[in-house]
């Protein structure tokens, strides 16, 4: 089967070029993203192998069923930006739901860290032989609560590793699992108690814009905020609105709503035409990373042994659960 890879990069090559000769998968790697326009350089391919910034709208599920395609191998967990609707009785969709849980949660943590003892300000300072710590002052996490949103597996390897750090674990989530341990509380609960939030919950209906002006008036004066799941969980705006009000002790995003121009990508010669990206980066509290959580050696195997395997179920006439149907 012939298999049209897009948004390639260098590092995607890694582990599935050495992958394919166990598989027997011819892999066509392509640079550009999918979407109307692009959607015709998978002619002759019988699937099309997606990133979370590749379009996949109604126009686009008809010209690749057109050419022949039949199967979408998402490599990664998202699938917010694939009209399944339209998919459906068309497109067999698959993603890959969890690849390195592990990976995203310790680098929450790190993110935690850096912005609560301004890390990042610090190697920053240090680089231009400034060596003074005033302004760098940061809190004791131990005895802090952590609200954590959404317990997934993502989820509970965060509840696991901020409960290293000695701190309270309270979580919300709308379908809760009672035998894990944790405490679930509503999100009015959540947002009061908390000094750390953490998102780990996919974007729904329903999740979109979980924080917005309301919820980020119900939090503590002083919260640090930490999403590395989905930009669309925050209402930007109102962030920026509450950030200019010093409402946060820190932010720190490792995504971001309108992240699919940007991440990913060598703007550094560019002129950035995002006034809302631009105001988030100039706060001295905020740290913005480009969606990068995921990124470990093991996830990028896990990834392309998932990926592969995938399609090799649906060459059998196999239905695992990593099918992903329109309801």
């Amino acid at each position: 089967m012939k298999i049209a890879f897009y948004d390639t990069k260098d590092y995607d090559k890694i582990w599935f070029e050495k992958l394919l000769p166990e598989y027997g998968y011819e892999i066509v790697f392509l640079e550009s993203r999918l979407n109307e326009k692009t959607a015709v350089l998978a002619k002759g391919c019988k699937a099309v192998c997606l990133f979370v910034n590749d379009e996949l709208n109604k126009e686009t599920v008809q010209t690749l069923f057109n050419f022949g395609v039949s199967v979408v191998l998402m490599r990664c967990a998202g699938y917010d930006k694939i009209d399944l609707k339209a998919c459906k009785d068309k497109l067999t969709v698959m993603r890959v739901p969890s690849y390195s849980p592990t990976a995203v949660a310790e680098y929450t943590l790190a993110m935690v860290l850096s912005i609560n003892r301004k890390i990042h300000r610090a190697y920053a300072r240090t680089r231009d032989y400034n060596f003074k710590i005033s302004g760098l002052m940061g809190t004791t996490l131990k005895g802090k609560t952590a609200g954590i949103i959404g317990t997934g597996k993502i989820g509970k390897e965060a509840v696991r590793v901020l409960s290293g750090l000695g701190m309270k674990i309270i979580g919300y989530d709308m379908y809760p699992d009672e035998k894990s341990g944790i405490e679930y509380v509503d999100l009015n609960r959540l947002f009061e108690e908390s000094d750390v939030i953490s998102l780990h919950c996919p974007l729904t209906e329903e999740s979109k814009y979980i924080i917005n002006k309301d919820s980020i008036g119900k939090m503590k004066d002083g919260v640090i905020l930490v999403n590395t799941s989905r930009g669309g969980l925050i209402d930007t705006a109102a962030l920026i609105e509450a950030l200019e009000k010093h409402k946060f002790k820190g932010v720190a995003l490792d995504v971001y709503e309108e992240e699919e121009e940007y991440f990913f990508e060598d703007k550094s010669n560019e002129i950035i035409k995002n006034d809302e990206l631009i105001k988030l980066l100039s706060f001295p509290n905020v740290l913005v990373t480009s969606h990068q959580a995921f990124f470990t050696e093991e996830s990028l195997q896990a990834i392309a042994e998932i990926t592969l395997n995938n399609l090799r179920a649906y060459e059998k006439g196999e239905k695992p659960n990593n099918v992903v149907e329109y309801k």
